[in-house]
């Protein structure tokens, strides 16, 4: 197994932004030193998307390159029958926006953003114990760029109450996010076994290398300069949590969604796909088994009372292999590690019928990173949540069907679902009003022998 789950806790509260600057305490034998707390450095230019630099320890090796795992594409050139046009004769992607905010080369929405820092746990004679702390953070997740341990050895990265915990070893591969911690603080600490004759292993070799924090941005923080929403009039969605009684079977599909952190700092929302283990999220999100290696799949992720303050406690597993990615349909099917612990959520069904005009939909998402919520009501007029044109073209012609419902930053990858069937009518990936999804019926098609 390549990494261990834990249990994580969180809140649906209006947090303020409390600070920029975080803290990083060492220790050495697992005791906190006095006096050895650090300030991040201010950011600088270390490298694109990593701010704060320190400088580099002495001795420090290099961490390997990371090898991308293999990865199944099928990203068609587009022919002459599919012109880059819209109905109106307008080019179709290059004047709507993906649900996206300040990623916009990547189409992703940043949530957080990139701490440089260079500490060595558990060399010899040096610390094994380092608490990272950023107030007012939503998360906090260490990258490792070294972890050469013995056998037996090993390292967690939890919260201080430990109530969140994860475990890696020598097995685990150097140039590797941890799991992240939800919370303002990581402790990261050093286990060592003792061998035999009672004695530690003095070998100068060994130690645990952190190059890099990812920190959250608080929750519901104000909105940034070119962010783009997508709630068209007033914004008619509801925590998921909402639904349980008035819409149970709505309330029941929106657990087959999970809310994707990419690489640290960026979101998307995905979904499983049938009753095998396939999640399925926008190729502007993710399109390699690498890249899918690094994304942490949030499940459950949920308000636990309707318009309150505390979520589920998420069940955190790892993104793992691509299966089938196209930039043209905008699509990428891959699996998940720790299938099991996921699979009593449930999944969803891409509908084969091409969706129709007036089509009532509603559409389970992770908004803005946000717990989950449902645009989209029962026994009412569906008002913008409906088929707008099923015909409608994405990047491609013919490729989309267009609707009013209410979406945001992060809700890439987001499931449309059709209320007389309640089956996928549409893979959620432009915003714009009105906002498209690629039709449903046309991935069954491309995904049938996968699923």
């Amino acid at each position: 197994m390549r990494r261990r789950t834990g249990i994580v806790i969180g809140t649906c509260a209006v947090l303020a932004l409390v600070g920029t600057a975080g803290v990083v305490t060492s220790a050495g034998a697992g005791e906190r030193a006095s006096g050895t707390r650090h300030e991040v450095a201010p950011p600088g230019v270390a490298e694109p998307g990593v701010a704060g630099h320190t400088p580099a320890a002495a001795g420090r090796r290099a961490a390997p390159p990371v090898t991308p795992t293999t990865s199944v594409t099928s990203a068609p050139s587009r022919g002459p029958s599919e012109p880059d046009v819209s109905p109106s004769g307008a080019p179709a992607s290059r004047n709507r926006p993906l649900e996206s905010t300040t990623a916009r080369s990547a189409g992703r929405q940043r949530i957080g953003e990139l701490l440089r820092v260079d500490r060595l746990l558990g060399d010899v004679g040096g610390p094994r114990r380092e608490e990272f702390a950023y107030p007012g953070a939503s998360y906090v997740k260490v990258h490792f760029d070294r972890l050469t341990m013995l056998p037996g050895d090993y390292v967690t990265v939890s919260n201080p109450e430990r109530t969140e915990s994860y475990r890696y070893d020598e097995s685990d591969p150097d140039g590797r996010w941890a799991m992240s911690i939800t919370g303002d603080t990581a402790v990261v600490e050093v286990h060592r076994k003792i061998n035999p004759l009672g004695l530690r292993n003095l070998t100068g070799d060994l130690g645990i290398g952190i190059d890099k924090v990812a920190r959250g941005h608080s929750r519901r923080a104000p909105a940034r300069p070119g962010r783009e929403e997508s709630v068209c009039g007033t914004d008619t969605s509801s925590d998921a949590v909402c639904f349980e009684s008035k819409d149970p079977v709505a309330y029941t599909k929106s657990k087959a969604i999970a809310r994707l952190l990419i690489n640290g700092t960026e979101l998307c929302t995905g979904w499983r796909v049938g009753a095998k283990n396939r999640m399925i999220t926008n190729n502007h999100c993710l399109t390699t088994s690498s890249e899918a290696y690094d994304t942490e799949v949030w499940f459950n992720y949920q308000c636990a009372k309707c318009g309150g303050y505390d979520v589920f406690k998420p069940t955190k597993v790892w993104g793992d292999q691509v299966l089938a990615t196209d930039k043209t349909y905008d699509y990428t099917l891959f699996t998940v590690d720790g299938f099991e612990s996921v699979e009593k959520y449930g999944y969803l069904t891409l509908d084969t019928v091409r969706p129709r005009k007036g089509q009532q939909l509603y559409v389970p998402q992770h908004p803005s990173g946000e717990p989950a919520r449902i645009a989209g009501s029962k026994d009412e007029a569906a008002g913008n949540c409906e088929v707008d044109n099923p015909d409608y073209t994405g990047y491609a012609a013919h490729s989309d069907v267009s609707y009013f419902c209410d979406t945001a930053g992060g809700s890439s990858g987001s499931p449309v679902i059709s209320r007389s069937t309640n089956r996928v009518v549409a893979l959620h990936h432009f915003g714009g009003c009105p906002n498209s999804g690629v039709r449903g019926d046309l991935l069954a098609g491309r995904l049938r022998t996968y699923l």
